[in-house]
């Protein structure tokens, strides 16, 4: 479906920071067929986004610390940056950088929950976030893996006032009946240096199809094409910089 405006409280954009801007356009450009555009103007450092056709779908930057990983990172849309870290912090949550000014386009933070997991936070202006979702080539989905679910429940649902449905295998996070994303509990299946991180999802056409051609252009599968019960089929890739993300089937109804 076409976003004509933010949802407050939902993911708006997803953002990739990477050490190889200029191999990471490739890579996502033959994979999805995202069209890059870097921001002709200086103060806006290089950044670039990505269109599915004429809709923005995601954004890309060089890495801004010496020690800043190669990530993808899930922002969420509110109506005042400021009093969302706030919102933060008074969880128990943490501000990665302070609530600042991205030219014109909006006003933004950097969070992380009270286990490390890092997301972003978006009050849009003249740009308000994603122009697409849920169709191939776009955002589908978002999950966080952490190893205390009991506390992220309480936190995002503090921070964003999310719904939360627990089921026997895996735990959905919604808003007004819509689930957007869910929660993997990391205990038993990460190593125990894998720090808590969020993931983006994007729907493509053909899980399969999709993954065989990340790996021929240098990825890393890391979860093959899967059959989720009572979910679609999906599988985990690590582009060649080692950022992680998902691919799903999209919805067909969209």
């Amino acid at each position: 479906m076409k976003i004509t405006s933010p949802t407050v409280n939902a993911p708006c954009w997803v953002e990739l920071s990477t050490k190889d801007p200029v191999a990471a356009k490739a890579f996502y450009h033959e994979l999805f067929g995202w069209r890059p555009e870097t921001v002709p103007d200086e103060k806006a450092m290089g950044y670039t986004n990505l269109y599915a056709g004429d809709a923005a779908v995601a954004g890309l930057v060089g890495l801004m610390q010496p020690d800043q990983p190669t990530a993808w990172t899930i922002s969420f849309a509110c109506t005042d940056a400021d009093a969302g870290a706030a919102a933060v912090r008074a969880a128990g949550g943490s501000l990665i950088v302070e609530p600042m000014e991205a030219l014109d386009w909006g006003r933004f933070a950097v969070a992380a929950d009270p286990s490390g997991a890092v997301f972003g936070l978006w009050q849009g202006r003249s740009f308000a976030g994603a122009q697409l979702i849920d169709e191939p080539g776009s955002l589908g989905w978002i999950e966080l893996a952490t190893r205390d679910t009991a506390g992220a429940r309480e936190f995002y649902h503090r921070v964003f006032g999310w719904s939360v449905a627990i089921g026997e295998m895996y735990t959905q996070w919604g808003i007004a009946g819509h689930d957007f994303g869910g929660m993997l509990d990391m205990s038993d299946q990460f190593p125990a240096d894998v720090p808590p991180y969020w993931m983006p999802y994007f729907a493509v056409a053909d899980v399969d199809v999709t993954a065989e051609r990340a790996a021929v252009l240098g990825a890393t599968v890391s979860l093959p094409p899967t059959d989720v019960p009572d979910g679609p089929r999906l599988s985990v890739l690590r582009d060649p910089q080692g950022a992680a993300f998902g691919i799903h089937v999209a919805d067909p109804q969209g």
